[in-house]
């Protein structure tokens, strides 16, 4: 009997956020180990199918690195990254669409067998992402480096009429990050960033990113529950966040200057990471706000301070 109370009690515990967040836009960027796993993958299916099902309108963005890099490295193609981007010419961005078509498929297909119903695109259908080659600029020793990354993409312009259409229509987007430039040339978008511009420009409630990682760590090593913003850019000045993480947290700091209410960096390992989050008092990855230098988190749970947080924001949406 105690299990079942257990159960009742989490649903309530999610009523003021289901409350809150009803007619809401969520940009979800999905990728990583959570697209290799069987189980991880249906799992996901399902948690984006309850999410349209009780009014909250998901958007999914997928990646497909390690699927990228497996499919090139059999074509003799060695993967490059510079701050977590992929070097990109013309034969690597010929194997990079044609990965990401058959994910966009599979993963429309998947949603659509939980019950859902998705509708695949990419960034060329209806001039959803026009792009132009990126300016890397990597620092080094003090000395400022350019870097050509090939037909790497900087999003340059948003056409969100085909996003709104679908989920107008009762259709969950399912887009796959490839741009088209004024010179006609495709770009390779990373989908941390793809993601953060689309949510900008349909002023998203929430951008979440999943990962491998369980979200954004201090020096020492600790998960960070809540990030702020003046507090990531002086970790990535500091080197403290590096690497593969930096266009995340970048991503994540455009589009909460663009009008995204918050942004989370979740672990996609975990099995639904994105209902933990968004639905519980606790949560389980990193929430990157405007406000505040963040808080770290405690023996593996998330501060009392975000808690606090959450609570008095249930609490004012049940009032209203």
């Amino acid at each position: 009997m105690q299990k079942l109370i257990d159960r009742a009690q989490t649903l309530i515990e999610a009523l003021p956020y289901i409350q809150r967040f009803r007619g809401a836009t969520f940009v979800i960027k999905y990728g990583g180990h959570a697209m290799e796993s069987p189980q991880l993958r249906e799992g996901f299916a399902r948690d984006v199918v309850l999410l349209k099902l009780i009014g909250i309108n998901p958007v999914i963005v997928h990646g497909g690195g390690p699927q990228i890099s497996e499919f090139i490295a059999k074509l003799g193609i060695k993967s490059q990254f510079v701050r977590g981007m992929r070097i990109t010419d013309a034969p690597t961005m010929e194997a990079v669409e044609m990965v990401l078509q058959r994910i966009n498929k599979d993963l429309v297909a998947l949603i659509t067998r939980q019950g859902g119903r998705a509708a695949g695109i990419c960034g060329k259908d209806g001039a959803l992402l026009r792009a132009h080659k990126m300016e890397m600029i990597v620092k080094e020793n003090g000395r400022a480096t350019r870097v050509d990354v090939g037909l790497v993409g900087d999003v340059v312009e948003v056409n969100d009429a085909i996003v709104r259409a679908l989920c107008d229509a009762d259709f969950i987007p399912v887009i796959a990050p490839v741009g088209f430039g004024s010179d006609g040339e495709t770009y390779n978008i990373n989908a941390d960033i793809a993601a953060g511009k689309i949510a900008e420009s349909l002023k998203a409630e929430k951008l979440i990113l999943l990962s491998d990682v369980e979200g954004v760590k201090d020096k020492d090593g600790r998960l960070i529950a809540t990030l702020g913003a003046a507090q990531a850019r002086k970790n990535i000045e500091r080197g403290v966040i590096h690497e593969g993480m930096i266009p995340k947290v970048e991503c994540a700091l455009d589009a909460l200057r663009g009008g995204v209410g918050k942004a989370h960096i979740l672990d996609g390992r975990l099995s639904h990471a994105v209902l933990l989050e968004i639905f519980t008092e606790s949560g389980v990855g990193t929430e990157v706000t405007n406000n505040g230098a963040g808080a770290p988190a405690i023996n593996g749970a998330k501060s009392n301070v975000r808690r606090a947080q959450k609570r008095s924001a249930g609490k004012q949406d049940e009032q209203r």
